[in-house]
């Protein structure tokens, strides 16, 4: 973590239409700034499931071929307006880059990484799924009514339903 963990309020607001667009323009702009290192851009995380109520941060997920190859995108994302705020070697080398106005996150994988597809599938599940993402929602927005020592605390906490969902939607009986 670069500049250490933060203390921030969790407050869940209802699905706003409007994430949809905020996405297609960040997209468009790692597109612009990243190129042909780009090799997939999804929105993923609460705010790409229609009618999911959710902290106001859109989540971008970016692979490339090798994310421990920070020359291929790093400089490109910052002269873009993204600051590198997460460098996980341990976790498939993930990076995190945000906007200075904290309401995007850039989440950097290279193309081997099996997040790519935990991310996509616990997406797709919510969106096929109206109860799962109803018990989602209303855990985000209990979990949101306590004290969090920082923001990775609030999403350790939801970790054991998101790994519920992820295996539900590895089951062919939930396609």
């Amino acid at each position: 973590m670069i500049g250490g963990s933060e203390k921030r309020t969790i407050v869940i607001t209802d699905y706003d239409p409007q994430w949809p667009t905020r996405y297609q323009e960040h997209a468009t702009r790692i597109n612009q700034a990243v190129g042909s290192s780009a090799l997939q851009i999804e929105h993923i995380g609460s705010t790409s499931v229609p009618g999911l109520g959710s902290k106001p941060i859109i989540d971008i997920l970016l692979v490339v071929k090798d994310a421990a190859n920070e020359e291929d995108y790093l400089p490109s994302l910052e002269a873009a307006g993204y600051v590198l705020r997460v460098r996980e070697p341990d976790f498939d080398q993930h990076r995190m880059f945000r906007t200075p106005e904290r309401d995007v996150h850039v989440h950097v994988f290279g193309k081997d990484s099996k997040e790519i597809a935990r991310y996509l599938n616990f997406r797709d599940h919510l969106r096929r799924h109206d109860a799962d993402r109803r018990n989602y929602e209303a855990l985000k927005r209990e979990l949101a009514t306590r004290d969090w020592p920082h923001m990775d605390a609030y999403a350790a906490a939801k970790g054991e339903f998101i790994e519920s969902i992820i295996a539900k939607a590895r089951s062919p009986a939930n396609h």
